[in-house]
């Protein structure tokens, strides 16, 4: 997954202004207490990234976006 693809799957799941919070603020268990934009900056795997949005926020993810 490219970055352009996780910022629209936030964007779409979150809205843009909360997408951007949620990067910069929430830390995720299941990419090592990071944030989003730490995990960026870290090299971590956009998927995985994505992954562990999915498995915190499951019910705010649309199937579509899974």
């Amino acid at each position: 997954m490219r970055l352009t693809d996780l910022w629209q799957r936030l964007e779409q799941a979150f809205g843009p202004a909360y997408a951007r919070s949620l990067a910069a603020d929430h830390t995720f268990a299941d990419l090592g207490g990071r944030t989003i934009d730490e995990a960026i900056t870290r090299g971590i795997e956009t998927a995985t990234i994505w992954r562990a949005v999915v498995a915190e926020y499951s019910d705010r993810v649309p199937a579509r976006l899974r």
